[in-house]
């Protein structure tokens, strides 16, 4: 089976959890109210970047302009084919400004060769090129050429096109006043296609999208979704074995994965294309957006906002919600990830009451650091309700260790338990309980772990019943002390709060699932075992020795509410989500060979720990 054009376009649109078309309102038309137009701006290398410019045709006064650059297409083509709606949410769109969209070099049509993260150049000379210099190019034409601008720029973007608004941030125009880096990945080794090294395989059809260069400018796709014949990925990931036997799908022309195979280490090649290291003495006011269950831009999101706030004094708010991947963009009245509801109208507020408050107050309004926002504007997961903070992470706070004890129990001082599990390649723990071919998944972050919880391959750690709250906030940090009999390991920790017996089902939840004792996973993270001491140097484990292996978890805002528990799950595979680890140390786990992969043994020891903030009362 091959997949219509159509699809493609709804399963770009399904990735990137970018509204094209549906934030509409009845009686609003975008093509009532705006021109369009479309032109090609030409770039100091003098490749052309086809741009779409949508102009109020009220022309009585001045209008800023708000850019998204985007890989996705800034389709419908032609000067008579309007989008549904435009700009970062409807209230930008009705009050007025001047949109633009851009396909980024090498993209649709657009001109010039696609580099998937494109390496920032640092002191450019001359004509070289990257995705600021481009943002850079593009807006000194849009100031001098765009009818009725009022020489204020903004930009904004979820996801890839997150990135690029981060991009726009380096080398800055002087007309960039504001600017919203939305679920952007910050360093492509801990985000998106890898986390902490480990490959995300689950996102391996997703591989097409970027690793097929196109010959000309295009409105068509250039490239098809492999077809993996059925529903069950669990069964077909398994039943394909070692990775190198998916090549038979993506060829030497498909340049992503060829680079994936190529680096399996923190290199160069990864490095370059960070964009955190470079956040440093940044002009424009900046407010991160992200969503506390983001599958896919979890990392980006926290580390681009700490890293501009630690070197520089420019205005920088965060906004973190209950959404998955772009979840801030729609308009659903009610909110919730999977099985979870977390309230009413959670984005609709976002986008009336924050997001169009800052691009308001930076580009038609004073544009001083007194905007009326919050610093850090947090949701609390637990008591599902906003919190706004001085600083992030926030600082009246205390540590609180729990140590991973004899009889599941979590335990305030070390112990000198040992506790073991056989950890399989043929029979790997389940990221979740469903069977479906999902192109992303994501309801998995707020997924019911009672069924890992009873695997003899997951370890299970948990308080009491608490009684009283206790709010979690900001990174964990897992110290594990492990032994395994092989010389390599993967290790998954993940964060559960334990419902109580009488919770009652959401309209959400699951018509197989009870929100009674539900484990609902809150935060999650893996670590590749070979990168405990180094991401450029991996390493194997010597069999039978103890060892440390430490690794933070992203930031949460979570109370634990009395009544609830605490549990802590700790596991080796977590398939397909990650790929397999061999077990066996190779030095390129995309090389490895069948024989390769063996049934070891793990053990976790009793002064192995957690660490958590807790929020003082």
């Amino acid at each position: 089976m091959k997949f219509s054009r159509s699809l493609h376009v709804a399963l770009i649109s399904l990735f990137l959890s970018f509204p094209l078309f549906s934030q509409t309102t009845e009686d609003y038309k975008v093509k009532d109210n705006y021109s369009k137009q479309e032109v090609y701006i030409t770039m100091r290398d003098g490749v052309k970047l086809h741009t779409t410019i949508y102009t109020p045709r009220d022309t009585s006064k001045k209008y800023p302009i708000i850019m998204q650059r985007t890989p996705y297409s800034s389709r419908p083509y032609g000067k008579d084919q309007f989008r549904s709606s435009i700009g970062p949410n409807n209230y930008l769109m009705q009050e007025g400004n001047i949109i633009v969209y851009q396909d980024v070099r090498g993209r649709w049509m657009s001109e010039g060769s696609y580099d998937n993260m494109r390496a920032y150049i640092p002191n450019k000379k001359r004509k070289q090129a990257d995705e600021a210099s481009d943002t850079y190019d593009t807006i000194e034409w849009l100031i001098k050429n765009a009818a009725n601008n009022n020489g204020k720029v903004g930009t904004w973007g979820i996801s890839y096109p997150g990135h690029y608004a981060i991009m726009s941030l380096l080398d800055a125009h002087p007309a960039l006043k504001a600017v919203s880096p939305q679920a952007g990945i910050g360093d492509f080794f801990f985000d998106d296609f890898h986390h902490n090294g480990a490959y995300l395989l689950s996102y391996w059809r997703a591989t097409t999208l970027f690793g097929y260069d196109k010959e000309s400018p295009t409105t068509e796709a250039w490239y098809e979704l492999p077809d993996i014949g059925t529903q069950d990925q669990y069964q077909f990931f398994l039943d394909k074995g070692p990775l190198s036997n998916l090549d038979e799908y993506y060829k030497e022309d498909n340049i992503f994965w060829q680079q994936l195979k190529e680096n399996p280490n923190y290199n160069e090649f990864w490095r370059s294309r960070g964009v955190i290291q470079h956040l440093k003495d940044i002009k424009p006011a900046v407010m991160v957006v992200g969503g506390l269950f983001d599958a896919e831009d979890l990392y980006g999101p926290f580390e681009t906002y700490k890293n501009i706030e630690s070197s520089g004094n420019n205005y920088n708010t965060l906004v973190f919600g209950p959404w998955s991947h772009g979840d801030w963009a729609r308009r659903t009245k009610r909110q919730a990830v999977g099985n979870v509801y977390f309230g009413d109208d959670i984005s609709e507020g976002y986008q009336q009451n924050i997001e169009t408050k800052f691009f308001n107050h930076f580009l038609k309004g004073s544009g001083t650091k007194e905007s009326g926002l919050p610093e850090a504007y947090i949701f609390d997961t637990g008591k599902k309700e906003w919190n706004s903070f001085e600083t992030w992470p926030p600082q009246n706070t205390q540590n609180k260790i729990f140590y991973l004890g004899d009889d599941q129990k979590l335990t305030n001082e070390p112990g000198e338990a040992e506790m073991s599990f056989v950890s399989d390649p043929k029979k790997p723990v389940p990221y979740n309980d469903e069977i479906k071919a999902v192109f992303t998944p994501r309801k998995y972050m707020t997924g019911d772990q009672r069924f890992a919880a009873r695997r003899p391959d997951v370890l299970v750690f948990e308080t009491p019943v608490l009684e009283e709250d206790m709010s979690l906030v900001g990174a964990i940090e897992a110290h594990l002390k492990v032994a395994i009999t092989g010389t390599d390991a993967d290790w998954v920790v993940k964060v559960i709060d334990v419902y109580p017996h009488d919770s009652k089902d959401y309209e959400e939840t699951m018509d197989h699932l009870k929100m009674s004792n539900y484990h609902m996973m809150v935060r999650s993270e893996v670590m590749r075992g070979r990168f405990r001491n180094s991401f450029e140097k991996p390493e194997p484990f010597v069999p039978n020795k103890k060892t440390d292996v430490t690794f933070n978890l992203q930031d949460i805002n979570h109370t634990f509410k009395k009544g609830h528990k605490l549990q802590i799950q700790v596991q080796s595979t977590w398939f397909p989500l990650i790929d397999l680890n061999p077990q066996t140390y190779v030095p390129n786990i995309f090389e490895a060979k069948k024989e390769d992969f063996t049934k070891e043994s793990h053990t976790v020891y009793g002064d192995s720990f957690i660490k958590f903030s807790v929020l003082e009362k």
